[in-house]
């Protein structure tokens, strides 16, 4: 006689999917997270020494007691650029290419989380977001499975904004801290594109949008220091006006700004 199956209670948490596939990077993972662990109870001060290297500056381990684990302050969303879900897990699972996310949105909604939240994963890469360079060591990484030329489906959306709300509650996420790949790195990233719905996010408490009645900008409206101050990196002016209109405008793709697109800079730029 078999053995009764243990039945979930309704109001359980799902449990999580875990197939064979992905077991040898899983226990690689494992591994990886242990060493950085053992790394973090190293309690030995590090030896320091003069200009000489002769004479050791005097040094001595004392724990504080007031520590913690650092949080996130950014989300950045990306499209993956690929042509399956399947194509961008095996891309972040061998060594060889360097790259992963912490999260990956599957075209029917299913999220993959493939790096601990409190882990630095290696997603936006050299890029400047106003005075961050390095926003890998302080932000969240999404993918979302779309090769840059699709609408993005609806399950993607859906699952995106559950995944958002918790990520905003848990870390304190500030609103204007959600942004995209092109907006960190205007100069060599396109996603997650013009075909991205940015209003949507936006409603909902995940960046800012231009308002329905739009003010006009001030005939002497200084659009560069503008861009500046939203976050933008300006020193390549062109690519900064490109990025910031396929955020915002997502019409064309020149570096020129029309009237109304200087209208929609300036009230975006007024709620920063």
């Amino acid at each position: 006689m078999q053995p009764p199956k243990a039945v979930q209670p309704p109001d359980a948490p799902p449990v999580p999917v875990v197939t064979k596939q992905y077991e040898t990077t899983d226990k690689f993972y494992t591994t990886k997270t242990d060493s950085l662990l053992a790394i973090i109870k190293q309690e030995t001060p590090a030896m320091l020494y003069d200009s000489t290297g002769a004479i050791a500056v005097p040094s001595e381990w004392v724990a504080s007691v007031n520590y913690g684990i650092r949080k996130a302050n950014y989300v950045i969303i990306h499209y993956t650029a690929q042509d399956s879900i399947q194509q961008t897990l095996r891309t972040f699972t061998l060594l060889r290419t360097e790259v992963s996310a912490h999260y990956v949105v599957g075209k029917d909604g299913k999220i993959f989380h493939m790096v601990n939240d409190y882990l630095r994963s290696n997603h936006a890469g050299a890029g400047k977001w106003g005075s961050v360079t390095d926003m890998n060591s302080c932000s969240l990484g999404i993918e979302i499975d779309n090769n840059g030329r699709e609408p993005f489906t609806d399950a993607q959306i859906n699952s995106l904004l559950l995944l958002l709300t918790q990520l905003k509650k848990a870390y304190n996420i500030p609103t204007a801290n959600f942004i995209g790949h092109q907006d960190y790195a205007p100069k060599r990233k396109p996603d997650p594109g013009p075909l991205f719905p940015w209003k949507t996010l936006a409603d909902k408490g995940f960046g800012y949008w231009s308002d329905a009645v739009l003010v006009p900008a001030p005939v002497n409206f200084d659009y560069t220091t503008a861009l500046r101050l939203i976050g933008y990196d300006t020193s390549d002016l062109n690519a900064a006006i490109i990025a910031f209109k396929r955020h915002y405008v997502q019409q064309d793709n020149n570096p020129q700004l029309s009237p109304l697109d200087l209208n929609v800079l300036y009230n975006v730029y007024r709620k920063y």
